[in-house]
Protein backbone atom coordinates (compact mmCIF):
# COMPACT_ATOMS: atom_id res chain seq x y z
CA UNK A 1 0.00 0.00 0.00
CA UNK A 2 1.59 3.53 -0.70
CA UNK A 3 1.26 6.28 1.29
CA UNK A 4 -0.71 9.60 0.26
CA UNK A 5 1.68 11.89 -1.50
CA UNK A 6 0.63 14.56 1.63
CA UNK A 7 2.82 12.26 3.70
CA UNK A 8 5.75 12.16 1.25
CA UNK A 9 6.54 16.10 1.57
CA UNK A 10 7.13 15.92 5.76
CA UNK A 11 8.77 12.41 5.28
CA UNK A 12 11.38 13.22 3.21
CA UNK A 13 11.72 16.20 5.27
CA UNK A 14 12.71 13.81 8.16
CA UNK A 15 14.99 11.80 6.33
CA UNK A 16 16.71 14.34 4.89
CA UNK A 17 17.05 15.48 8.29
CA UNK A 18 17.98 12.98 9.73
CA UNK A 19 20.56 12.16 7.38
CA UNK A 20 22.36 15.85 7.25
CA UNK A 21 22.77 15.27 11.35
CA UNK A 22 24.30 12.11 10.69
CA UNK A 23 26.50 13.54 8.47
CA UNK A 24 27.27 16.57 10.97
CA UNK A 25 28.08 13.94 13.73
CA UNK A 26 30.20 11.72 11.53
CA UNK A 27 31.99 14.75 10.46
CA UNK A 28 32.51 16.03 14.23
CA UNK A 29 33.93 13.04 14.78
CA UNK A 30 36.69 12.65 12.08
CA UNK A 31 37.87 16.14 12.86
CA UNK A 32 39.71 14.74 15.84
CA UNK A 33 41.73 12.66 13.14
CA UNK A 34 42.15 14.41 10.84
CA UNK A 35 44.36 17.17 12.65
CA UNK A 36 46.02 14.54 14.49
CA UNK A 37 49.65 15.11 14.48
CA UNK A 38 49.43 18.68 12.22
CA UNK A 39 52.05 21.49 13.03
CA UNK A 40 48.90 24.84 13.98
CA UNK A 41 49.74 28.02 14.34
CA UNK A 42 47.39 30.31 16.53
CA UNK A 43 48.26 33.80 16.19
CA UNK A 44 46.35 35.32 19.28
CA UNK A 45 45.66 32.21 21.22
CA UNK A 46 44.57 33.86 24.24
CA UNK A 47 41.71 35.78 22.64
CA UNK A 48 38.08 33.93 23.08
CA UNK A 49 38.04 32.38 19.81
CA UNK A 50 41.42 31.35 20.08
CA UNK A 51 41.17 29.40 23.24
CA UNK A 52 38.39 27.68 22.12
CA UNK A 53 40.47 27.17 19.03
CA UNK A 54 43.62 25.61 21.18
CA UNK A 55 41.07 23.29 23.23
CA UNK A 56 39.37 22.32 20.03
CA UNK A 57 42.62 21.17 18.06
CA UNK A 58 44.72 20.38 21.43
CA UNK A 59 42.15 17.87 21.89
CA UNK A 60 42.22 16.40 18.60
CA UNK A 61 46.02 15.77 18.81
CA UNK A 62 47.29 18.74 16.72
CA UNK A 63 51.06 19.99 17.83
CA UNK A 64 50.54 23.43 18.83
CA UNK A 65 51.92 26.47 18.55
CA UNK A 66 50.18 29.26 20.41
CA UNK A 67 50.93 32.64 20.17
CA UNK A 68 49.84 35.57 21.73
CA UNK A 69 51.37 39.25 23.45
CA UNK A 70 50.97 38.29 26.47
CA UNK A 71 53.22 35.41 28.20
CA UNK A 72 51.18 34.86 31.50
CA UNK A 73 48.42 34.38 29.47
CA UNK A 74 49.91 32.08 27.27
CA UNK A 75 51.45 29.84 30.35
CA UNK A 76 47.65 30.10 31.75
CA UNK A 77 46.18 28.82 28.63
CA UNK A 78 49.10 26.19 28.62
CA UNK A 79 48.23 24.89 32.08
CA UNK A 80 44.21 24.69 31.19
CA UNK A 81 45.83 22.83 27.77
CA UNK A 82 47.72 19.67 29.49
CA UNK A 83 46.27 19.94 33.09
CA UNK A 84 44.29 17.36 32.28
CA UNK A 85 45.00 15.99 28.93
CA UNK A 86 46.40 12.64 28.30
CA UNK A 87 49.93 12.81 27.15
CA UNK A 88 49.95 9.46 25.33
CA UNK A 89 46.66 11.36 22.77
CA UNK A 90 48.31 15.03 23.18
CA UNK A 91 51.23 17.44 22.51
CA UNK A 92 52.55 20.09 25.49
CA UNK A 93 51.92 23.22 22.90
CA UNK A 94 54.76 25.30 21.89
CA UNK A 95 54.58 29.16 22.95
CA UNK A 96 55.58 31.76 21.17
CA UNK A 97 54.95 35.59 21.80
CA UNK A 98 53.63 37.48 18.90
CA UNK A 99 52.47 41.24 18.47
CA UNK A 100 51.60 42.74 14.94
CA UNK A 101 52.21 46.15 16.05
CA UNK A 102 55.76 45.45 16.45
CA UNK A 103 56.60 44.75 12.93
CA UNK A 104 60.28 44.91 13.55
CA UNK A 105 60.06 41.66 15.70
CA UNK A 106 58.15 39.53 12.63
CA UNK A 107 61.70 37.95 11.28
CA UNK A 108 61.98 36.59 14.69
CA UNK A 109 58.83 35.27 14.92
CA UNK A 110 58.97 33.23 11.98
CA UNK A 111 62.37 31.85 12.85
CA UNK A 112 61.12 31.18 16.37
CA UNK A 113 58.04 29.06 14.47
CA UNK A 114 59.87 27.44 12.08
CA UNK A 115 62.78 26.37 14.86
CA UNK A 116 59.58 24.44 16.75
CA UNK A 117 58.78 21.60 14.81
CA UNK A 118 60.50 22.93 11.34
CA UNK A 119 57.22 23.15 8.85
CA UNK A 120 53.45 24.38 9.25
CA UNK A 121 50.76 22.71 8.46
CA UNK A 122 48.02 24.94 9.46
CA UNK A 123 48.14 28.54 9.90
CA UNK A 124 44.57 30.23 11.58
CA UNK A 125 45.12 34.00 11.78
CA UNK A 126 42.81 35.36 13.82
CA UNK A 127 44.74 38.84 15.13
CA UNK A 128 42.01 41.54 15.32
CA UNK A 129 41.92 45.49 16.46
CA UNK A 130 38.59 46.92 16.38
CA UNK A 131 37.76 50.46 16.59
CA UNK A 132 34.46 52.43 16.36
CA UNK A 133 34.74 56.38 15.59
CA UNK A 134 34.29 58.84 12.85
CA UNK A 135 36.71 59.47 10.40
CA UNK A 136 37.88 62.78 11.25
CA UNK A 137 38.64 61.67 14.96
CA UNK A 138 41.37 59.07 13.81
CA UNK A 139 44.83 59.82 13.26
CA UNK A 140 47.33 58.33 10.78
CA UNK A 141 48.85 56.29 13.43
CA UNK A 142 45.97 54.66 14.33
CA UNK A 143 45.67 53.94 11.03
CA UNK A 144 48.70 52.38 10.75
CA UNK A 145 48.84 50.73 13.92
CA UNK A 146 45.35 49.02 12.97
CA UNK A 147 46.87 48.15 9.28
CA UNK A 148 49.92 46.62 11.01
CA UNK A 149 47.43 44.00 13.29
CA UNK A 150 44.76 43.64 11.01
CA UNK A 151 46.86 43.21 7.50
CA UNK A 152 50.46 43.67 7.76
CA UNK A 153 50.80 41.62 10.87
CA UNK A 154 49.30 38.10 9.00
CA UNK A 155 50.23 38.99 5.36
CA UNK A 156 53.96 38.66 6.78
CA UNK A 157 53.56 35.84 8.68
CA UNK A 158 51.96 33.71 5.66
CA UNK A 159 54.61 34.96 3.58
CA UNK A 160 57.42 34.21 6.04
CA UNK A 161 55.93 30.41 6.48
CA UNK A 162 54.80 30.18 2.61
CA UNK A 163 58.29 28.92 1.55
CA UNK A 164 58.13 25.85 3.59
CA UNK A 165 54.57 24.87 2.71
CA UNK A 166 55.99 25.19 -1.05
CA UNK A 167 58.70 23.21 -0.72
CA UNK A 168 56.49 20.43 1.06
CA UNK A 169 53.74 20.55 -1.47
CA UNK A 170 51.19 21.31 1.78
CA UNK A 171 49.59 23.54 4.30
CA UNK A 172 46.80 25.77 4.60
CA UNK A 173 46.37 29.09 5.60
CA UNK A 174 43.14 30.03 6.94
CA UNK A 175 42.71 33.89 7.83
CA UNK A 176 39.53 34.84 10.69
CA UNK A 177 38.44 38.07 8.88
CA UNK A 178 35.76 39.58 9.08
CA UNK A 179 32.29 40.54 7.17
CA UNK A 180 33.85 44.14 6.96
CA UNK A 181 36.03 43.15 4.69
CA UNK A 182 33.46 42.76 2.30
CA UNK A 183 30.86 45.42 3.14
CA UNK A 184 31.94 48.34 5.20
CA UNK A 185 29.86 50.20 7.85
CA UNK A 186 29.75 53.74 9.05
CA UNK A 187 32.40 54.75 12.09
CA UNK A 188 34.57 51.93 10.94
CA UNK A 189 36.92 53.07 8.33
CA UNK A 190 40.17 52.00 9.70
CA UNK A 191 39.01 48.78 10.73
CA UNK A 192 37.27 48.04 7.48
CA UNK A 193 39.59 49.27 5.11
CA UNK A 194 42.15 47.16 7.22
CA UNK A 195 39.73 43.96 6.63
CA UNK A 196 39.14 44.64 2.43
CA UNK A 197 43.50 44.86 2.72
CA UNK A 198 43.16 41.47 4.05
CA UNK A 199 40.33 39.74 1.82
CA UNK A 200 42.02 41.33 -1.24
CA UNK A 201 45.37 39.85 -0.10
CA UNK A 202 44.20 36.35 0.89
CA UNK A 203 41.94 35.77 -2.31
CA UNK A 204 45.43 36.56 -4.36
CA UNK A 205 47.20 33.89 -2.64
CA UNK A 206 44.96 31.34 -3.04
CA UNK A 207 45.30 31.63 -6.55
CA UNK A 208 48.64 31.88 -6.36
CA UNK A 209 49.39 28.62 -4.80
CA UNK A 210 47.14 26.59 -5.31
CA UNK A 211 49.02 24.84 -7.85
CA UNK A 212 51.12 23.75 -4.86
CA UNK A 213 48.74 22.32 -3.01
CA UNK A 214 48.03 24.99 -0.40
CA UNK A 215 44.54 25.52 0.83
CA UNK A 216 43.36 29.11 1.52
CA UNK A 217 40.68 30.01 3.18
CA UNK A 218 38.57 32.88 4.90
CA UNK A 219 35.96 33.08 7.46
CA UNK A 220 33.89 36.15 7.23
CA UNK A 221 32.26 36.82 10.48
CA UNK A 222 30.02 39.53 12.35
CA UNK A 223 31.91 40.47 15.24
CA UNK A 224 32.28 38.11 18.50
CA UNK A 225 30.16 38.41 21.52
CA UNK A 226 32.92 38.16 23.65
CA UNK A 227 34.46 41.02 22.99
CA UNK A 228 31.89 43.45 22.55
CA UNK A 229 30.88 45.58 25.07
CA UNK A 230 26.73 45.66 25.67
CA UNK A 231 24.84 48.29 23.27
CA UNK A 232 24.49 51.69 24.72
CA UNK A 233 20.78 53.04 24.84
CA UNK A 234 20.96 56.75 22.70
CA UNK A 235 18.67 59.46 23.13
CA UNK A 236 15.84 60.63 20.73
CA UNK A 237 15.77 61.72 18.08
CA UNK A 238 14.71 57.60 16.65
CA UNK A 239 16.90 56.08 14.57
CA UNK A 240 15.79 55.01 11.15
CA UNK A 241 13.84 51.87 11.56
CA UNK A 242 15.47 49.63 8.82
CA UNK A 243 19.26 50.82 9.50
CA UNK A 244 18.71 50.48 13.07
CA UNK A 245 18.00 46.87 12.36
CA UNK A 246 21.00 46.68 9.64
CA UNK A 247 23.43 47.72 12.03
CA UNK A 248 21.96 45.65 15.02
CA UNK A 249 21.83 42.43 13.11
CA UNK A 250 25.68 43.58 11.53
CA UNK A 251 26.70 43.71 15.59
CA UNK A 252 24.58 40.72 16.73
CA UNK A 253 27.77 38.41 16.57
CA UNK A 254 29.01 34.91 17.06
CA UNK A 255 29.78 32.85 20.05
CA UNK A 256 33.29 31.98 20.47
CA UNK A 257 32.94 28.40 20.42
CA UNK A 258 30.73 28.80 17.18
CA UNK A 259 33.53 30.16 15.60
CA UNK A 260 36.15 27.98 16.99
CA UNK A 261 34.15 24.93 15.49
CA UNK A 262 33.85 26.60 11.99
CA UNK A 263 37.65 26.93 11.92
CA UNK A 264 37.70 23.46 12.89
CA UNK A 265 35.33 22.34 9.60
CA UNK A 266 36.89 25.17 7.21
CA UNK A 267 40.59 23.11 8.13
CA UNK A 268 38.94 19.33 7.84
CA UNK A 269 37.16 19.90 4.78
CA UNK A 270 39.32 22.36 2.96
CA UNK A 271 36.85 25.33 2.39
CA UNK A 272 38.23 28.53 0.41
CA UNK A 273 35.23 31.04 1.80
CA UNK A 274 33.03 30.91 4.65
CA UNK A 275 30.54 33.82 5.58
CA UNK A 276 29.47 33.41 8.53
CA UNK A 277 26.51 35.73 9.40
CA UNK A 278 22.93 36.22 10.10
CA UNK A 279 20.55 37.08 7.01
CA UNK A 280 20.28 40.67 7.47
CA UNK A 281 24.02 40.75 6.99
CA UNK A 282 23.99 38.38 3.70
CA UNK A 283 21.34 40.44 2.36
CA UNK A 284 23.21 43.52 2.55
CA UNK A 285 26.14 42.02 0.98
CA UNK A 286 23.85 41.35 -2.58
CA UNK A 287 22.42 44.87 -2.03
CA UNK A 288 25.81 45.84 -2.23
CA UNK A 289 26.97 44.27 -5.58
CA UNK A 290 22.67 44.72 -7.06
CA UNK A 291 21.47 47.86 -5.73
CA UNK A 292 23.98 49.78 -4.26
CA UNK A 293 22.28 52.98 -3.55
CA UNK A 294 19.62 51.76 -2.22
CA UNK A 295 22.09 50.40 0.65
CA UNK A 296 24.50 53.53 0.78
CA UNK A 297 21.38 56.01 1.23
CA UNK A 298 20.01 53.21 4.36
CA UNK A 299 23.24 53.72 5.79
CA UNK A 300 23.39 57.28 5.38
CA UNK A 301 20.06 57.62 6.80
CA UNK A 302 21.09 55.45 10.02
CA UNK A 303 24.27 57.88 10.41
CA UNK A 304 22.03 61.39 10.16
CA UNK A 305 19.15 59.70 12.97
CA UNK A 306 22.01 58.13 15.40
CA UNK A 307 24.28 59.60 18.09
CA UNK A 308 27.46 58.29 18.07
CA UNK A 309 28.23 57.78 21.62
CA UNK A 310 32.58 58.68 22.28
Amino acid sequence: MSLPSVVMLPLLIVVAAGVYYIYNEVMRFMSKSLVRNKVVVITDAVSGAGTECAHLFHKGGARLILCGTSWDKLESLFDSLTSDADPRETFAPKLVILDFSDMDSMEDVVAEVLECYGCVDVLICNSSMKLKAPIQNISLEVDRNIMDINYFGPSFLAKGLLPTMISRRSGHILLVNSIQGRLAIPFRSSYAASKHAAQAFFDCLRAEVEEYGIVVSTISHTFINASELPPVEEPAPKPNALAAYIASQMTHGVRPSVLANEIMQTVNRKRKEVVLAHPIPRVALYLRSLLPPFLFAVLAAGVRDSTLVE
